[in-house]
């Protein structure tokens, strides 16, 4: 078995054993779904996530895709699609990292330290720098209506009865800024 393969296992197996719910989908472990619970001490607290993931065949060289399936508020996540804008692991992915620490570090500070500068969703960019105080009541909003009760047996629909079967999948490790400058994303990070 190469290397990568061995990799790939030994990353899915340590994501299994921890906390995380995570289904298998089609019994494949290059593809699969997560439950990700919202951060303490913020809007998202109490908000449930069901996050599809996708491991590339190069994985762990190449970073994984992944994206939110029901809907989320949030400057750097694509409502419509769930995908996921992540300068914190572009800037930083490393074939050093797993996929723990995508959901125990990097998604945790990404709902922590929202970066409106570089949107997906630029209602919720706007809303944040203008009144930061609606911005969370609506956040609670979405977490209340779309993020409650979630669980790895509920199919891909939300509330509004879309399909999101066909969303697209942030592929973390070829997003990149369009203006590739030093600035540093809100918040530290400690890897």
């Amino acid at each position: 078995m190469s290397s990568p393969k061995r990799r790939i296992e030994k990353d899915v197996m340590e994501l299994m054993m921890s906390d995380h719910d995570v289904t298998l989908i089609d019994d494949s472990i290059q593809q699969f779904f997560v439950i990700f619970h919202g951060p303490t001490d913020t809007p998202y607290e109490g908000g449930t996530w069901k996050i599809r993931v996708e491991l590339p065949d190069q994985y762990p060289i190449k970073s994984p895709s992944i994206g939110f399936t029901n809907k989320i508020y949030h400057p750097n996540i694509d409502e419509g699609s769930g995908s996921v804008c992540l300068d914190v692991i572009n800037q930083t992915w490393s074939p050093m990292f797993g996929l723990l620490n995508i959901f125990e570090n990097f998604l945790p500070h990404l709902l922590r330290y929202a970066n409106p500068s570089d949107p997906l969703n630029t209602e919720a960019s706007n809303l944040m720098t203008k009144d930061e105080a609606k911005y969370k009541e609506t956040v609670k909003q979405y977490v209340k209506q779309y993020a409650h009760n979630i669980t790895n047996e509920d199919d891909n629909v939300d509330d509004d009865g879309a399909d999101d079967d066909d969303d697209e999948l942030s592929d973390v490790g070829s997003l990149s800024s369009d203006d590739e400058s030093d600035e540093e994303a809100a918040g530290t990070l400690d890897l």
